[in-house]
């Protein structure tokens, strides 16, 4: 039996293409690519999908919104921002959270497939592993091949339109501007080895430590969350700033030094990543790298439901955002 893999192989486009031309989507393709696919599809004696075109046409008014932690503020503030462009389109959202478990997440794909969503959103970092990427590449492949649209918060690694924070840019702003306030000496709560997001911080920080020629950081890595911060903070040594890298683990990390009688920042100086909106109003207020949380859940929304212009090709839309450095009382100037 012929596949629409084959399909796509023989025209030399991505399997979401040929799905786009065979298979009833409403995403436009260019002329040269609907006549290549065509064509492949001629010579192969490919049969369409009648049945994958039927569910692209009678699509439920339902969005699946997928995130890591919904007890995390990052993910509450992304989802905030998504449903509000869900509503004002009269769509309905249906969360579910995976609780940081890659398999899950793949789970939730193949369930919304089932359930005839109109478009899945996904929200969150990816982790470095090559065969979970390629089994939700798969299953989102077959979930576009119904007619489906997708977009990710997080890294370009998926093939769909993808809103990408500046991670690394951001760390190295954050770790350029508390060096200019005379520190020398850093620790890098540094969040999961395996997670992208946690390790492009991280990177970003100590790369422009080492362009400003000073000592490379003390790196401790834990769970992404206030209790990995709280134990991460207790193997910090000698030195006068920490850097976590999300504002959550940072919370733990000052409780931590809180309890232990450690002054933030008369002993230590404590900075965070994101800006989370109600984490504002900490004693110390938070030094931080700004990202605009809900800004970009509703463009990320906004990718999910709006097909591109007349003639565009499968390329994927990249929208980059740039992070903002916030100095706070939670740093202080040395000297």
């Amino acid at each position: 039996m012929v596949t629409l893999e084959d399909v796509a192989r023989q025209a030399g486009v991505s399997l979401a293409t040929a799905s786009r031309v065979l298979n009833g989507s409403t995403r436009q393709v260019g002329a040269s690519l609907r006549a290549k696919v065509e064509l492949a599809a001629h010579q192969l004696g490919y049969r369409t999908n009648v049945a994958a075109q039927t569910l692209a046409r009678g699509a439920s008014n339902v969005i699946g919104l997928v995130v890591h932690d919904l007890t995390d503020p990052y993910f509450a503030a992304l989802a905030d921002g998504a449903m509000r462009v869900a509503e004002s389109h009269e769509f309905m959202v249906m969360v579910g959270t995976t609780h940081r478990d890659p398999e899950r997440e793949i789970a939730y794909v193949s369930t919304l497939n089932a359930q005839r969503v109109r478009a899945v959103l996904l929200t969150g970092s990816r982790v470095d592993d090559a065969g979970l990427t390629r089994r939700m590449r798969q299953e989102l492949d077959r979930y576009l091949q119904t007619g489906g649209r997708v977009a990710c918060v997080g890294q370009e690694s998926l093939g769909v339109d993808t809103v990408v924070p500046g991670n690394r840019e951001g760390a190295a702003g954050l770790a350029r501007a508390l060096a200019g306030l005379g520190h020398r000496r850093f620790a890098v709560l540094a969040g999961p080895e395996r997670l992208l997001t946690a390790r492009d911080r991280l990177a970003g920080f100590a790369g422009a430590l080492a362009e400003l020629g000073l000592p490379a950081p003390q790196v401790v890595h834990g769970s992404f969350d206030r209790d990995g911060g709280h134990t991460a903070a207790t193997e910090v040594s000698d030195a006068t700033c920490v850097f976590a890298v999300n504002d959550v683990m940072a919370v733990g990390a000052l409780a931590s030094f809180r309890d232990r009688g450690v002054s933030v920042p008369g002993d230590v100086s404590v900075a965070g990543f994101d800006d989370i909106s109600t984490l504002r109003d900490l004693v110390p207020q938070l030094t931080t790298v700004r990202l605009p949380l809900a800004d970009m859940g509703a463009r990320a929304m906004e990718l999910a439901l709006t097909p591109p212009g007349d003639g565009a090709d499968a390329d994927p839309r990249i929208e980059a955002v740039a992070g903002e450095v916030v100095l706070r009382e939670s740093t202080r100037r040395l000297g």
